[in-house]
């Protein structure tokens, strides 16, 4: 397999306001931005004025501004007449806080230009109450001095805050002190170590400020995102969802991947909009979402169902709704796989679990199977997961460590001192803080002993148990670094070593942090590598996280689990005490990994069930990788 020369173009959602563009990936999407900003600043450039830039931070933009610095860098983009204004800031921390977009937009981007230092200009959540007023002034003040803005670039929160106008703001609104939301507080509690250590107030340009710039572009990653990038672009303008106010806007543009565009109607539902290309995948989704609708087996769909929901083209191409059904079915049944890996023939199998739980809470019922079978199972934990750990747990295994030393004579002054250490730190450390290098490998022995413990729940062996630590995790806060040749040289070392029949990659988007994509893509890079050598590429299968599920029509591979099989799972998941009861960031669903996971693998099997096909008490679901990046 040859690493593709070129990806496919976006393409335009109809029907949508502001227009939305999806584009195959985020690289995709990235180098387009980037390419509409340089066109700004180049046309301001060549007339000797400034380009006006507000920009925000976080994890949505960051290809964006990466792919901006390779610009200035390779093909000299001159941001010496730009100027910036951060679109936000915390309010109540400090400038050199990990958690400071003020810190972030440096370290991302403007200290890797030609900025020049009094261009920019960044809200400061340091000051006191009684100053923010006449500082939110002056800021509006030299948005208008520079000549307005020229470009917006935005990002969208899941409750469709655009800086952190959150709902309700007014669409004249002004750079200003807000209250956040739950559901922002909520979303940043990762960045923060808990939501407990949230601010509760931050400073952000208005929305009346960001609808005078003169162009928007809004990015949107992930499943995530889908629900409120439908609701934005399809209903009515509303303050409850203040990115609405971009409809309008006379130059404003959703760039989305595909993740995110998943709930456009015209995406979603397209027989309900327009002509259709009735292809298999379409077929396919149009028919299960005809069993939902009329709460009808795929055997008792009838003629007039098909009529009477926009499907009459489909209709007249198979002439009966019988020999449509029939196909899906088909199509279906085949899917449901009792051996993911076969059983005539001894596999080697490898899965890759960007965090320590990942492979039982996603897979666990898989890697059963595959054991039983009698396949060599090999799990590639590819993150040490230590900043998922809570202080307490890293303070009680240091003071175990050190009694045990204590009872044996082992090392006594040693261990007395690291535990000293260790537990000064922990007081001493503050909300937000990333933790010493002792913490941090006290909390990844933590995750490496849960993660074995639970690997040999589901049958592997522990030789057979690989703990990556790859490069790019460790920062030791949640902002990581992008990969790079020497994660990829350690994947392709280990596949090398193991020469797998068959691999599982995480293949979800809506991991809050970004661990998962990025763990994908440095697999996809070692298998393109691989295919240019002309070495045959394993068969890949992608499963999904702790966040979401693949759609019934997605899915290649589902495997069938029993009442046992599930019991067994969700002791492997319990092995992972640190994670258990409460997670130090468990994301927006309240319920525990476990719950997540069981509910899900009963909710797959009941979907299979109520299309009419066999019934099986819960099904874990995958989807083949296509040789494309995610």
């Amino acid at each position: 397999m040859k690493k593709p020369s070129s990806l496919p173009n976006a393409t335009v959602v109809p029907g949508t306001k502001p227009k939305c563009i999806v584009f195959s990936n985020v690289h995709i999407l990235s180098r387009h931005a980037a390419q509409i900003v340089a066109a700004v600043i180049r046309e301001r450039n060549a007339i000797g004025q400034h380009a006006v830039l507000a920009l925000p931070a976080g994890s949505t933009p960051i290809s964006v501004y990466r792919e901006l610095i390779r610009m200035h860098r390779e093909d000299g983009l001159d941001f010496s007449g730009v100027v910036t204004f951060n679109i936000d800031e915390y309010f109540g921390i400090t400038e050199n806080s990990l958690q400071s977009y003020r810190r972030w937009i440096h370290e991302h981007f403007l200290n890797h230009i030609n900025i020049l230092p009094q261009n920019v200009f960044i809200p400061d959540g340091t000051l006191k109450l009684t100053e923010v007023a006449q500082h939110c002034r002056q800021f509006e003040a030299q948005i208008a001095q520079a000549g307005g803005l020229d470009l917006a670039l935005l990002g969208i929160g899941s409750n469709g805050h655009i800086g952190f106008n959150e709902p309700f703001s007014s669409a004249d609104s002004r750079t200003r002190l807000v209250q956040l939301d739950p559901a922002s507080r909520r979303t940043a509690a990762s960045d923060f170590f808990g939501i407990e250590n949230v601010p509760t107030q931050a400073l952000t340009m208005g929305l009346g400020t960001i609808l005078e710039s003169r162009k928007v572009l809004l990015l949107a990653l992930g499943e995530h995102k889908a629900n409120i990038i439908r609701a934005t672009a399809e209903e009515p303008t509303t303050d409850r969802i203040p990115a609405s106010f971009l409809k309008s806007h006379p130059d404003a543009a959703f760039l989305v991947d595909e993740a995110a565009a998943a709930e456009l109607t015209p995406r979603k539902t397209p027989w309900k909009v327009g002509t259709v290309n009735w292809d298999e995948r379409t077929t396919r989704r149009a028919v299960i979402w005809l069993c939902k609708k009329t709460q009808k087996p795929l055997t008792k769909l009838e003629d007039e169902d098909f009529r009477q929901n926009g499907m009459h083209q489909l209709l007249e191409q198979h002439k009966t709704a019988t020999g449509i059904c029939k196909s899906v079915f088909q199509r279906l049944m085949s899917t449901v796989e009792e051996h993911p890996a076969g059983t005539e023939q001894r596999k080697r199998v490898i899965c890759f679990s960007p965090h320590p739980d990942d492979d039982v809470i996603s897979m666990g019922g898989t890697l059963i199977r595959l054991n039983q079978d009698g396949h060599e199972v090999h799990i590639a934990y590819m993150t040490s997961g230590n900043i998922a750990v809570f202080d307490h747990d890293a303070w009680r295994v240091a003071d175990l460590v050190s009694e045990y030393n204590r009872l044996f004579g082992i090392d006594r002054e040693q261990s007395l001192a690291v535990e000293s250490q260790v537990s000064s730190a922990l007081h001493s450390k503050r909300a937000g803080e990333p933790d010493i290098d002792e913490v941090r490998k006290i909390k990844a022995l933590i995750r490496w002993s849960e993660a074995k413990a639970g690997a040999i729940k589901v049958g592997c062996e522990e030789r057979n148990c690989h703990f990556l630590d790859l490069p790019f995790y460790r920062t030791g806060t949640i902002d990581k670094n992008p990969w790079g040749p020497e994660d990829v040289k350690i994947i392709r070392d280990l596949l090398a070593e193991i020469k797998p029949h068959q691999i599982y990659v995480a293949g979800d988007l809506s991991d809050p942090h970004g661990t998962h994509r990025v763990c994908a893509e440095a697999i996809f890079q070692s298998l393109f590598e691989i295919g240019e050598q002309d070495q045959e590429i394993p068969e890949v299968l992608l499963y999904r996280g702790a966040w979401q599920e693949y759609e019934l029509h997605e899915i290649d591979v589902a495997v069938p689990l029993t009442v046992a099989d599930v019991a067994l799972k969700k002791k492997a998941i319990f092995m992972h005490e640190s994670q258990k009861d409460e997670a130090l960031f468990p994301g927006s669903d309240p319920r525990e990994f476990w719950q997540r996971a069981v509910d899900r693998n009963i909710n797959t099997a009941n979907q299979y069930n109520l299309v009419g096909l066999p019934e099986y008490f819960a099904m874990e679901a995958f989807v083949r990788w296509n040789g494309v990046p995610i």
